[in-house]
């Protein structure tokens, strides 16, 4: 059975690198009803990527997945109405009442129970099931032995689907309400400050000496005591794909192009190998790929262990310090050289490595030349100072439109 590879889609532009590198489907939500009211997703750009995406055989969830208050349901009817009209092949969904109004609205659409609903058992998702969910998208915190229970006394044609890379929410599933609380800002309407993902300092005070206060720090910074690392579980694909999962996910609605390129083709390309050759696979070059994106530590989370304690990330990293986003092809000139659109400063000398959508290997080289996209004339340095800088370099590779260069930085 072939497993589905699910991709975040945070703007019409993100839907096409995740499908051009190897996505099944992607999944997406307007700003005001998911949960990223930052997402870039405007409505005519959730109606472009739905008519890409079925032109190419491909599917789009959308989400609706806050949990409502009652006077929101007016705007929520709306939206279902046209992911009606453009024919969406889901919507996932985290409250009740907002299924029952799908059911009544769009009975025809596909409903997921979003990851939010903190579905944790066999007998939750029969509770779903019986309400009208065609899929199930379970909680991070389960570990293999309970998927694979939940696989065995699931309904038979309910789908499952499960997160497979991406952000952890100190939380649990998400319900969290410390955004709210410190912010007014709240997670559960899609507007998190990620207030978890912030340092702070701890202080107490002596009980025999009252206030007498004493800080707790584990360096001057601070200590960053509810940011997770991120999810990664790029080595549990032979145990993921066994057990019949139907989908696997990758977290990252707001991240960029270049993420999106690097963690689908790692991902797509493990799911292949994997089908093709069992006794050969190896997660550790999909690995080194996945790494090259990475802001915080990596961890299976729960999978393997329910005791796992590695999964916490106290040093607050919030950057690469080996790669970073170098640009985007935007076409082949007639004389063969390459028109990108940059994202970061590019040099005579640096090394950047083209993403070549089905291969896990880079094509690496080293910038020989630039030339100013409007003048033709040679230049050593270029930063992105407007929308859409351009500049013109030679690849020595072939190339298409769309693919995706990263900028080694040391």
């Amino acid at each position: 059975m072939k497993i589905e590879l699910l991709a975040p889609a945070g703007s019409f532009e993100k839907a096409k690198i995740a499908l051009l590198y190897g996505a099944d489907a992607v999944y997406c939500g307007t700003p005001k009803l998911s949960l990223r009211s930052r997402s870039e997703l405007t409505e005519d750009d959730l109606f472009k990527t739905v008519q890409y995406a079925h032109n190419i055989g491909k599917k789009v969830y959308v989400a609706i997945n806050i949990y409502a208050w009652d006077e929101t349901y007016d705007e929520i009817k709306a939206q279902v109405r046209i992911l009606k009209d453009i024919k969406v092949d889901g919507i996932i969904v985290s409250d009740g009442g907002v299924v029952e109004t799908i059911k009544e609205v769009a009975p025809e659409i596909e409903i997921h129970i979003s990851t939010q609903a903190n579905t944790v058992s066999w007998h939750t998702c029969n509770f779903w099931y019986k309400n009208g969910a065609k899929r199930i998208i379970l909680g991070r915190e389960l570990s293999k032995i309970q998927l694979k229970e939940i696989m065995e006394n699931k309904p038979k044609d309910l789908q499952i689907e499960i997160f497979g890379h991406g952000a952890l929410c100190f939380a649990y599933s998400g319900r969290c309400f410390l955004s709210e609380f410190l912010t007014g800002r709240s997670g559960n309407l899609g507007d998190c400050a990620q207030s978890c993902r912030w340092a702070y300092n701890i202080y107490v005070e002596e009980t025999n000496n009252p206030g007498n206060i004493m800080p707790i720090e584990t360096d001057e910074n601070g200590t960053y005591i509810f940011s997770s690392k991120d999810l990664c579980l790029i080595s549990e694909i032979p145990e993921i794909v066994n057990m019949g999962i139907n989908s696997l996910k990758i977290e990252g609605r707001l991240k960029t192009e270049y993420y999106l390129a690097t963690v689908v083709n790692s991902y797509r390309k493990a799911l292949d190998d994997y089908m093709k050759d069992p006794e050969k696979f190896n997660y550790k070059k999909y690995l080194i790929e996945l790494e090259k994106t990475k802001t915080r530590g990596l961890t299976t989370f729960f999978f393997n262990d329910r005791n796992n304690k590695d999964f916490q990330d106290l040093s607050g990293r919030q950057y690469n310090p080996n790669y970073e986003f170098g640009g985007k092809i935007l076409k082949t000139l007639e004389d063969g050289r390459t028109l990108i659109e940059i994202k970061n400063k590019l040099t005579i000398g640096d090394t950047l490595e083209l993403i070549v959508p089905g291969q896990i290997d880079p094509v690496v080289f080293k910038i020989n030349k630039l030339w100013d996209d409007e003048t033709n004339e040679e230049i050593n340095t270029i930063n992105p100072g407007k929308l859409e800088q351009k500049v013109i370099l030679n690849i020595p590779t072939d190339s298409k439109e769309d693919w995706i260069l990263r900028r080694k930085k040391v």
